[in-house]
C-alpha cells in the first residue's frame, strides 16, 4: 500500500486503561479486574476483532473464564467512552481502536473479511465541500469501501488445479 494513505500517530494524554478507569468513576461503575483485563488485551495490539475473537484470545492467554456479558456490556462501555468503534460488517459487529487513532476510512474484502485501512485528505476536502455546500456543519464520517481484495482476486483467477477438486 502506498504511503501517501497511511495511517499517522496521534498523541495522546492518557492510556487507553487509565482513560476507561475515568469513564467507570464518571458514571459510577465499578473497576474491576475482568475490566482491566479486556482494555489491555483490546489495546495489546491493533487489530479488528469481533467478541467472540476477543473472548478466544483473553481465555487462550490468561486461561481466565469471562463471561460473555461482561464481554459484552464491556464492549459497549469502551464504545460508549470513544475508546473504541463499532462497526456491523457481513453481519457481524467488528471493533476497531478509536482513541488515540486519525480520522480514516476501509476497504473490506467481502471474500476473506479482510479490512485495510486507509487515510485520504482528498476525502477528507470532498466531504468538507459537500458538507459546506449544503450548510452543513460535518464532525466526521465512516466509509467502508466493499470489493475483493488482491489476495482473493488472484486466487479467484488462477488457472484450477487438480488439487481444487479434493
Amino acid at each position: 500500500m502506498s504511503s501517501e494513505y497511511a495511517l499517522e500517530s496521534i498523541e495522546v494524554s492518557s492510556s487507553p486503561r487509565e482513560r476507561f478507569v475515568e469513564y467507570l468513576q464518571s458514571r459510577g461503575k465499578r473497576v474491576t479486574q475482568q475490566r482491566l483485563q479486556l482494555v489491555d488485551q483490546i489495546f495489546a495490539s491493533h487489530d479488528h476483532f469481533d467478541a467472540d475473537e476477543l473472548i478466544a484470545d483473553v481465555s487462550k492467554l490468561s486461561g481466565a473464564k469471562i463471561s460473555r456479558a461482561t464481554v459484552y456490556r464491556t464492549l459497549d462501555e469502551l464504545v460508549d467512552a470513544g475508546l473504541l468503534r463499532a462497526m456491523n460488517l457481513s453481519g457481524r459487529r467488528v471493533y476497531e481502536h478509536d482513541y488515540g487513532y486519525p480520522q480514516h476510512d476501509h476497504l473490506h474484502c467481502k471474500k476473506c473479511d479482510k479490512l485495510i485501512e486507509f487515510a485520504s485528505d482528498e476525502l477528507v476536502a470532498l466531504r468538507d465541500a459537500v458538507g459546506r455546500e449544503y450548510g452543513f456543519r460535518v464532525t466526521g464520517h465512516r466509509l467502508i469501501i466493499s470489493g475483493i481484495c488482491g489476495d482473493c482476486s488472484k486466487k479467484q483467477n488462477r488457472p484450477q488445479s487438480p488439487l481444487d477438486l479434493i
